[in-house]
């Protein structure tokens, strides 16, 4: 099975494919907020599916780290309005220490193509 690379750089990926399964990287963004990266990080992975050929529909997984588990509410106001009506995903949602301080979240989603 061939493997194609998405917006490969240096270090990763943004997104792998192999076979029928699309890998996304973490996915994160700057705002001013954790509503506001959340609403960035979800175009993103809009995008990347896109490249992929797929959509958030079809999204197996997804595990999303804050940097403060207290925005959770504020995290899920956002991806409730994005997820794919009858087909959520299986979900993780955990606290972690992020790259840096200004990232609020980081969004990693399997998708099927």
């Amino acid at each position: 099975m061939s493997i194609k690379r998405i917006e490969p750089g240096a270090r990763m990926s943004q997104a792998v494919v192999h076979g029928s399964i699309a890998y996304l990287a973490g996915q994160v963004a700057l705002g001013d907020g954790v509503g506001a990266q959340t609403k960035a990080v979800l175009d993103q992975i809009d995008a990347l599916l896109a490249q992929a050929g797929t959509d958030k529909s079809k999204i197996l997984t997804a595990t999303i780290y804050l940097a403060d588990i207290s925005t959770f509410g504020e995290m899920n106001a956002v991806w409730d309005k994005w997820v794919s009506a009858g087909n959520p995903p299986a979900r993780a949602t955990v606290e972690a220490k992020l790259a840096t301080p200004d990232y609020k979240v980081e969004i990693v989603v399997t998708a099927v193509i």
